[in-house]
């Protein structure tokens, strides 16, 4: 949406191809809001986040979309966006808009080794021959790509992910925010079993904060009734979607358990917004916490979680203030939408000048 925003106040004619599945009533009024300033449109489409019947119709979609648009460039985002934006050109040649992909961690971040993961690589690497260039968010994607898929073997470049100058302004926490915070989707991926367990820990410890947690996904059944089982069903409040503002506002600090991560946008939103954060150490996050990746826990220890979580609930209000300060200072001086839309455009025509000099 950053980007869109900022490639239209750029002079650019901009068209979005989305899923229809996830996002609920919030991605219903941000594609409602944008819609009228996309000179080439928007269509939504079914996706599933794992290989689906339905990829074969929606890549038919997208296939249709992009011939009759006739747009100078696709940019993929995200493993199946990086499919749809790249298998749709297969047999195009050196016809047709160049092809930008984006992996913002998805089938890079599966366990090495696994069946998973191998075949994901393999239809990486096969398509990594129809990709124009690779804009990766950070460094530690741009890394997982080299050592599972290979060597970029055209352009590729490292664009980290940037927040607008309205988001460098602190979110005070409501008079009734709950002590910990976690905003996200539920899946696997990014722990939030590993907090219910740290939050178990500490009841057992006599600490028992409230848990305030937003967002939606496929595991929430299953966490609300590993929350039940471990007895701390009565912290853990399980929230629906919120912009990212309005849901900082409903506690004093956040919580980001992941397993896997590349450069998350919440982290750098929260960070902006001198949010008091505990981090694990995976993905890119040590990228976005610089001189403070000190401060990063590892992941997937409930033990070691719930000793942050105490330490963090026993700091003094200066020092938590204090932290959350440096890490918005930090993250102000490095990540800027307009840098990186304005190095994204660059790629694009560096991409585009490298096709017409092979033409």
């Amino acid at each position: 949406m950053d980007l869109t925003r900022e490639q239209i106040a750029r002079g650019h004619k901009v068209g979005i191809i989305a899923d229809s599945l996830a996002g609920g009533e919030m991605a219903e009024a941000q594609f409602a809001a944008l819609t009228p300033h996309l000179a080439l449109g928007l269509e939504r489409l079914p996706i599933h986040r794992l290989p689906h019947p339905s990829d074969f119709s929606a890549l038919i979609s997208v296939s249709r979309r992009i011939a009759a648009l006739r747009p100078d460039v696709v940019h993929g985002h995200g493993s199946k966006g990086g499919v749809y934006a790249r298998m749709t050109g297969l047999f195009a040649g050196r016809r047709g808009p160049v092809r930008i992909y984006t992996p913002h961690g998805g089938s890079l971040n599966y366990e090495p080794g696994s069946l998973s993961h191998r075949v994901f690589m393999m239809m990486e690497a096969l398509l990594a021959a129809r990709t124009d260039a690779l804009l990766f968010e950070s460094a530690y994607i741009a890394g997982r790509f080299e050592a599972f898929v290979g060597k970029p073997k055209g352009l590729a470049r490292i664009i980290p992910n940037g927040i607008s100058e309205g988001e460098f302004a602190p979110v005070a926490p409501r008079p009734d925010a709950a002590d910990l915070l976690y905003v996200g989707e539920f899946r696997d991926a990014k722990g939030i079993d590993t907090l219910i367990d740290a939050v178990s820990l500490l009841k057992q410890r006599g600490v028992s904060p409230s848990v305030q947690l937003i967002g939606d996904g496929a595991d929430r059944d299953q966490l609300e009734a590993r929350a039940a089982l471990a007895g701390v069903a009565a912290q853990m409040n399980f929230g629906t979607p919120l912009r990212a503002r309005d849901a900082f506002a409903l506690g004093k600090a956040m919580i980001v358990p992941s397993r896997f991560e590349s450069l998350p946008y919440i982290v750098l939103e929260a960070a902006s917004a001198q949010i008091p954060l505990v981090a694990t150490n995976v993905g890119g996050m040590a990228e976005i916490f610089g001189p403070y990746a000190d401060r990063l826990i590892e992941p997937d220890d409930p033990v070691i979680l719930a000793d942050a979580l105490e330490r963090l609930l026993a700091e003094p209000q200066e020092k938590r203030a204090h932290d959350a300060q440096t890490l918005a200072d930090h993250v102000a001086s490095r990540f800027s939408v307009s840098k990186m839309a304005g190095d994204v455009i660059d790629g694009y025509r560096a991409a585009l000048m490298a096709r017409a000099a092979t033409s």
